[in-house]
């Protein structure tokens, strides 16, 4: 799974600047007065082959009692709970505060590896000035500059090996093509611990108080009718005690991980609820994410049949990215509508690592064009000559040929629905991308 680094310090730090460093992205809004974040902000990240979580926090004051602050407070607690290393950042020319102090004192009690970055520090000079800054008893002070980039690099450097993550390859070695590994996504109180409960037969997932980071996941094996399966709770930790008596039970940063790890996502929707903007969210990460997926709407038992017409239409309304994906209804605290699910799941799974051959595809292409040709665009008709298979988990097809970025996305979507039918691709996303040859006058016309 990817390891997540939740970036923690007192408001107008300079926080979101280095989230967005770390992303390469601007998605978190910078600007300079305190107290402008204060959700949590979730972004990926690549350190060469390594990929990574960064949760962004608004201000941290962890002995707030009441208003805003207090429930960013809260906000700042679940980043780091769900966090495997914490970057602690301190203002290196505002100066050490009391309200470091407090920072320091509660992640000192958590225990969890922290690297602490002195950010601000351009033109500085780390000896003299960032001495005080060991007093906060955190180890070494790091310099950084996360609005000109100096020693960002060095500090994610600092910051992966406190985990002492494994290599790359290992973890690709590790993984085993007999498995299936099938998330179960959804939002809070949809079901999902009944469903696996109900599957394994037992009260598995009733409660989960053991001390961990997000890092060690719900994962249950279990086996049908010959086939393995990892069965992965995207659920959030629930934890008690004095530190975390305010967690939240859902953990975004779980499910992203879970989604990441898959190979299916079976997505859980509730009948009495219909689709929510949090359904609709998680489900715009799997198709990000290209992971097969099955819906199941639960508690159907639980509905009559307007509300029933009403869930079916929301579906197709607020969810018509994964047309692509089979929908089931159940109850899983009935067994009800359970049986079908294993063959959707086992047929998304072999439909997300189906093998094309190049000449079967080009045929298929060819067909296709001829029985509706691209549009023209200008003085050029886009030429599609051949295609070949690109990728796997999601299925990738390439098609090369002549002007084809004048190929509009209507009809890659009726390339993409030809594919789909010819080699039966249900519960996969696939991707279908245009590649041009380049011309070989285009040089010398220049000249």
């Amino acid at each position: 799974m990817k390891p997540v680094i939740a970036l923690v310090g007192r408001p107008n730090v300079g926080k979101s600047t280095l989230f967005n460093r770390l992303t390469k992205s601007r998605d978190a809004i910078v600007a300079d007065f305190a107290g402008l974040t204060r959700d949590r902000h979730y972004g990926n990240g690549r350190l060469g082959a390594r990929e990574y979580i960064v949760i962004d926090t608004g201000g941290f004051e962890p002995t707030a009692e009441s208003g805003i602050y207090r429930e960013m407070a809260k906000q700042t607690r679940q980043a780091v709970a769900e966090a495997d290393v914490v970057v602690f950042v301190v203002d290196a020319r505002g100066g050490l505060s009391a309200q470091d102090h407090d920072i320091a004192g509660y992640l000192r009690r958590l225990g969890k590896p922290v690297v602490l970055a002195a950010n601000k520090a351009e033109g500085m000079h780390e000896g003299q000035q960032l001495v005080e800054f060991y007093e906060l008893g955190l180890g070494e002070v790091h310099a950084v500059s996360a609005a000109h980039g100096q020693g960002v690099r060095s500090l994610l450097d600092l910051a992966l090996a406190e985990l002492k993550l494994p290599d790359i390859e290992d973890e690709e070695s590790a993984e085993d093509d007999q498995v299936i590994k099938l998330a179960v996504a959804g939002r809070p109180n949809v079901g999902k611990s009944t469903l696996i409960n109900t599957w394994l037969g037992e009260e598995r997932l009733v409660a989960f108080d053991m001390p961990g980071t997000t890092r060690d996941a719900i994962t249950v094996p279990f086996e049908r009718d010959g086939q393995r399966f990892e069965l992965i709770d995207t659920a959030g930790l629930r934890r008690k005690g004095k530190v975390f008596e305010a967690i939240e039970k859902f953990s975004v940063v779980k499910t992203l991980q879970a989604i990441e790890s898959s190979n299916v996502v079976l997505l859980l929707l509730d009948a009495t609820q219909g689709v929510t903007d949090q359904d609709a969210h998680i489900a715009g990460y799997i198709l990000e994410s290209g992971r097969a997926v099955v819906i199941a709407v639960n508690k159907w038992d639980a509905v009559d049949e307007y509300q029933r017409e009403l869930v079916q239409r929301s579906i197709e309304t607020r969810l018509p990215f994964l047309r692509f994906a089979n929908i089931y209804n159940i109850s899983a605290i009935k067994r009800q509508g359970l049986g079908p699910l294993w063959t959707a799941i086992i047929q998304a799974r072999q439909a997300a690592m189906c093998k094309m051959s190049t000449p079967v595809l080009t045929r298929l292409l060819q067909e296709a064009v001829q029985f509706q040709a691209p549009k023209r665009s200008g003085m050029f008709r886009p030429k599609l000559r051949y295609a070949h298979q690109g990728g796997m988990n999601p299925p990738v097809i390439v098609v090369h040929g002549n002007s084809l970025e004048h190929v509009t996305d209507a009809y890659k979507r009726y390339l993409e629905g030809r594919f789909r039918k010819a080699f039966d691709l249900v519960g996969t996303p696939l991707r279908v991308e245009m590649k041009t040859a380049k011309n070989p006058y285009a040089d010398k016309e220049s000249d």
